[in-house]
């Protein structure tokens, strides 16, 4: 058992009755205006996401992290607020869609963790009706720890104060955030465009600093106790001396920070390359292709054949590759855009996919691979056409339908799933470790699920 000190920290979670209302815009202008105020800021973000982090991140200075009831787990999600807790000035979190949607939901984590709620609700087009929106949000669980409400979109001072005047009693104004195209955060169909690509995105975070320091107090929230792990935390170092290539430009980005930390102190030295630009591999036992936009970067990815070569010749040497949804179409004979233009691909995997206008999967996955059980999610909006039978498949927790395959060949294995590698730190070891794979399960004994 663990005794050490619980920690006090002033917290909020930014939530809102919908997706699309702004949370990260709010939650990235908070994070700036303490940041610029000389305070220690550390964000999370709930639930799986990679692109809302990456704005998180260069708002307040300091590295992203998921939280999650299911995925992360309570017990790594205390120990990461905990831990953030002993260094910083204010934790915010980012909610996920609407505050009480999904299971878990952003509503159960702050009731969880005690993480007053700041709900952030679109402004535009309402009047008196913002004061139900709030009241609604703060009452409709009784236990739920509420603090206030921001308004965002608004069209005027004067709006901003009308829709501040309707509130009830107790709920607290946290300000107003104008319509404005200098504040908004452009979108793309994964979700925001990359922080990379927002030449921008600093003036961008300044502005919306400047509209929340304007119209609202800016003192910090009363302070929130963590309590302390249960346990101490032991990574063995399993991948001590092993050398990880980590392809990383603007088409494979989607890394949760936790996992490359895992890798860090599972022992594993992480080597950044870019399958765009860089014409041959760095000196690496493994490779670790993530989720990204491939589609966006077809003909110069289709173009370095010494990438391509490179690769194949670290596939056909029998060492460990693992591929990720956007890695994962990355190894396909091809790909095909929304606009029908085709790149050809690495040819690992047999197959090919097609990107479309409408989502394909998005859901929490579970996987039983020879290695162990990892937990993680799905999010793409290809269709892959793939004759390969599947090592396993993923299971969802709360909609079964969702049930992506992983494929192997060799020691490359590959699948829709971006893993959350700390839900099991040795099977994602044993995903890098050169040598013979572990022997695969039988399909009994893994419980395969076919698609419903």
């Amino acid at each position: 058992m663990s005794h050490a000190a619980a920690h006090a920290c002033p917290a909020l979670l930014i939530a809102a009755p919908a997706s699309g209302q702004g949370k990260t815009t709010v939650t990235a202008a908070l994070a700036r205006l303490h940041t610029r105020q000389g305070k220690k800021v550390r964000v999370f973000k709930c639930g799986p996401d990679f692109l809302d982090p990456m704005i998180l991140a260069r708002a307040s200075g300091a590295p992203v992290y998921q939280l999650d009831l299911w995925m992360v787990g309570a017990a790594e999600s205390r120990r990461l607020l905990w831990e953030a807790a002993a260094e910083a000035d204010l934790i915010l979190i980012e909610g996920v869609m609407g505050l009480f949607d999904g299971t878990p939901s952003a509503a159960d984590l702050a009731r969880h963790f005690g993480v007053p709620v700041l709900a952030l609700i679109d402004g535009s087009g309402m009047a008196q009706t913002f004061g139900a929106m709030a009241h609604g949000m703060a009452t409709y669980q009784a236990d739920l720890p509420f603090s206030g409400v921001l308004a965002n979109r608004t069209g005027s001072a004067r709006h901003g104060e009308i829709l501040r005047d309707c509130l009830p009693a107790g709920i607290k104004w946290y300000g107003a955030l104008p319509r404005s195209a200098a504040i908004e955060l452009p979108s793309r169909h994964l979700g925001l465009v990359q922080a990379e690509e927002l030449e921008d995105l600093d003036a961008r975070l300044d502005a919306a600093a400047d509209a929340l320091a304007a119209s609202a107090d800016t003192r910090l929230p009363p302070p929130v106790t963590f309590a302390a792990p249960e346990t101490a935390r032991h990574i063995p170092a399993l991948l001590a001396g092993i050398r990880i290539g980590v392809a990383r430009d603007t088409s494979f980005a989607f890394l949760y920070q936790a996992n490359l930390d895992l890798l860090r102190e599972l022992g594993a030295e992480l080597i950044e390359f870019s399958p765009l630009r860089d014409n041959a591999l760095p000196e690496v036992d493994s490779l670790y292709l993530p989720g990204g936009y491939p589609e966006l970067h077809l003909a110069p990815l289709q173009a370095n054949q010494a990438m391509r070569a490179a690769i194949h010749a670290h596939h056909a040497a029998g060492k460990p590759l693992h591929a990720e949804c956007g890695g994962m179409l990355y190894l396909l004979d091809a790909l095909t855009d929304k606009d029908g233009a085709r790149g050809e691909l690495l040819g690992l995997l047999p197959g090919s996919a097609q990107m479309h206008k409408k989502l394909k999967a998005l859901a929490l996955q579970e996987i039983d691979l020879p290695e162990g059980r990892l937990r993680g999610h799905t999010y793409h909006y290809s269709e892959l056409d793939c004759a390969l039978t599947p090592l396993a498949r993923g299971v969802c927790p709360t909609y079964k339908r969702t049930s992506e395959a992983v494929y192997r060949i060799g020691r490359l294995t590959a699948s829709y799933i971006h893993l959350y590698m700390p839900s099991n730190p040795a099977a994602a070891a044993a995903l890098f470790l050169p040598g013979a794979a572990p022997v695969a399960l039988q399909a009994t004994e893994r419980g395969e699920q076919q698609p419903a």
